[in-house]
């Protein structure tokens, strides 16, 4: 199930399912120490006599308020003649999230309703040896387990303090959790559970006909438990509401700091614009780590998570962020790989967010033989956005720094990771982690990090290292044409595996190939490249009712049994948001920059109703699947509107006209 409204602050990140249950929470890392490990905490309604949890039965509609991280949820159950409608956000200084519930009677009468919320904590993932007590100290109920703490309460609008409490333990043989309590409409009170650790917490609220009433819901995180009674204080002092109000001012004010034109982009594309950076920025640690996902629901396909940094998600990110005027969390990302950048000047697969090494699937051996267990492109974007944040704000006392540490490491084993005969980089796992070779798009990503390296090599007037960047980049562009264009097919081969002779090709028509052109080493309008854009185009578009791009052909990835054998893979939003861009660069004037208009359309038509962007969609029904939200699709997107604006403005200054209107 796809998680939608994530609300964060870089410390503390709540994830929602599309039913308006909360399934992940993340503290003190983003990405790491999920805390409920994806299991639901029940959202329960008691009125006239019975309960109702949320869930399918009742009609939802998930979105965000404009410009902020403050969600705005209406909820409505016909059969309990109740409407909700709920805001919730983490506070942009303190780590709490906080709910605002708002009950609405929609039959005409007085309504006494009492609100229940069951939370199922996995303490640093844990199932076991967790504490969840009554404090009556701050009138609240704490789960804690060695460093974390999480401080639950509730309260009306008349009083801060909750009603009914009691602490349980998680379902099983013989054993009944406190949520079942609830169902009668009361809870027993029980102080303590310990072990498998589960609690409740109930609020009363009464609602006059056809009027409303309202209540609050909060967890405070920290590492002890000085820290959650802290903010539990200040929740107090302050008032919930005044902790919404305050996120929700900071949050308009940090996404429209910089003054924003659309050209003439429709409305429906501009709109998802401001959502996907807010929702890039809840997938990044403070610290520095830009995370891919942290949907948890996609372990139980591998046992393993997106919750990691990779080099190539992060560098995306930041050229993204970067261009969109958010240096500070740039840099931050850049500090982060120097420091988690090996000896030998390459980045693994990915990281955790505190910095240690995360899973990795790559083998060290083939055919046994010792190898890298790396994609190598990932290192080679760092230097491409690395270059892309220099350009931009010029800031070379954050530069020099990297200059030995980030920059000359990872660019000397990028001259130094080659084929001595073809010059082209020795084989390593590609973008998709499938296949172990030398891939178009990899070598595309290494000349375009060496071109970065050899103009930082200039800005310190390092002229002999300049010098061989740019010859080994000029060398790799060559080995390219030579060696991976497909004389048979007129275009370039997605990778190459090398034999006796030279490389066997891949045949497959895979959209990475655009990164030949919009990473820059190879001319927009090349004939050869050219030819590949549409066998691109022709090969991986979808007919469905759906549309969209494909990956690769025979796509296999998330793919479900109900798909037609037709279709070559699911679509992928960036798949089109790179089709996008390649359209945006090669476009000469205002009717070519059109044609890039239906990838980003089709993007914001699927996305969900709150602005957020999955990896991929079902082929015909469109839903989401796979991790949902994904940080590279919005920052494609945001990447693919900036290029269009920037290419309609170069369009505009150089028109004698004014741009016609869109067909």
């Amino acid at each position: 199930m796809p998680r939608d409204i994530p609300v964060s602050n870089g410390n503390l990140l709540l994830n929602f399912d599309a039913n308006y249950r909360i399934r992940d929470i993340y503290f003190p890392w983003i990405g790491l120490e999920n805390h409920t490990r994806g299991n639901e905490f029940r959202f329960g309604i008691w009125v006239d006599g019975r309960i109702s949890w949320m869930g399918p039965e009742w009609e939802r509609d998930l979105r965000y308020r404009d410009d902020t991280l403050v969600t705005q949820v209406s909820l409505r159950s016909s059969a309990l003649a109740l409407e909700l409608r709920c805001q919730d956000t983490v506070d942009c200084h303190l780590d709490v999230y906080v709910r605002r519930i708002e009950v609405i009677d929609l039959e005409g009468r007085a309504r006494e309703v009492k609100l229940f919320f069951n939370q199922d904590f996995h303490l640093y993932g844990n199932e076991i040896g967790e504490t969840a007590y009554y404090d009556p100290r701050t009138r609240s109920v704490v789960h804690y387990e060695r460093n974390r703490y999480f401080l639950v309460n509730c309260c009306n609008s008349e009083a801060l303090v909750a009603d009914y409490f009691s602490c349980g333990v998680k379902e099983g043989p013989g054993r009944q959790p406190s949520w079942k309590e609830a169902e009668d409409g009361e809870l027993g009170g029980s102080p303590v559970s310990w072990g498998r650790a589960e609690s409740t917490v109930g609020v009363r609220v009464h609602v006059p006909a056809g009027g409303s009433g309202t209540a609050f819901y909060w967890l405070a995180a920290g590492q002890c438990y000085e820290e959650v009674v802290h903010i539990n204080g200040v929740v107090s002092e302050k008032t919930p509401s005044e902790l919404i109000r305050r996120t929700s001012d900071y949050w308009r004010a940090w996404v429209r700091k910089e003054p924003r034109s659309f050209g003439d982009l429709p409305n429906s594309v501009a709109d998802v614009f401001n959502r996907s950076l807010l929702i890039l920025r809840t997938q990044i640690d403070n610290r520095g780590a830009i995370i891919a996902a942290n949907d948890s629901d996609i372990v139980r396909f591998g046992g393993d998570t997106y919750s990691y940094m990779w080099g190539r998600d992060g560098a995306f990110a930041a050229a993204a962020l970067e261009k969109a005027g958010y240096s500070e969390l740039c840099r931050k990302f850049f500090e982060f790989c120097r420091g988690v950048l090996s000896e030998e000047g390459y980045l693994f697969q990915h990281y955790n967010p505190d910095g240690s090494l995360a899973s990795n699937w790559h083998a060290w051996l083939r055919d046994g033989k010792e190898v890298l267990p790396i994609q190598e492109d990932s290192t080679a974007l760092i230097l491409w956005a690395l270059w892309l944040h220099y350009e931009c704000s010029r800031d070379v006392e954050f530069i020099r720094p990297l200059y030995e540490t980030l920059i000359l490491k990872s660019a000397n084993f990028l001259v130094a990771h080659r084929d001595s005969d073809t010059r082209l980089p020795i084989p390593s796992y590609d973008l998709w982690e499938e296949r172990y070779g030398v891939h178009s798009y990899t070598v595309a990503a290494v000349i375009a990090g060496l071109r970065g390296a050899a103009n930082f090599a200039r800005v310190f007037q390092d002229a002999s290292r300049a010098e061989t960047y740019d010859t080994v980049a000029d060398q790799m562009t060559a080995g390219v044409v030579k060696h991976l264009f497909h004389a048979g097919h007129q275009r370039y081969a997605r990778s190459g595996y090398r034999n006796e002779s030279g490389y066997e090709l891949d045949e497959v028509i895979d959209v990475s190939l655009l990164g030949l052109a919009t990473l820059g080493a190879l001319p927009l309008d090349d004939p050869r490249i050219v030819a590949t854009v549409e066998a691109v185009r022709r090969q991986l578009t979808l007919e469905t009712q759906i549309g969209g791009l494909a990956r690769y052909q025979n796509d296999r990835y998330q793919r479900e049994d109900d798909v037609p054998e037709s279709v070559p893979g699911n679509p992928w939003f960036i798949s089109m948001l790179w089709l996008g861009e390649y359209l945006i660069a090669r476009a000469g004037n205002f009717e070519e920059l059109h044609e890039a208009l239906p990838c980003l359309e089709w993007c914001a038509k699927n996305a969900l109703p709150s602005g957020v962007l999955a990896e991929q969609v079902h082929p015909v029904k469109g839903y989401p699947l796979s991790v949902s939200p994904l940080t590279w699709s919005h920052a494609a997107y945001v990447w693919v509107v900036l290029q269009y604006v920037e290419k309609f403005d170069s369009l505009r200054n150089d028109a004698a006209d004014a741009p016609p209107p869109r067909s």
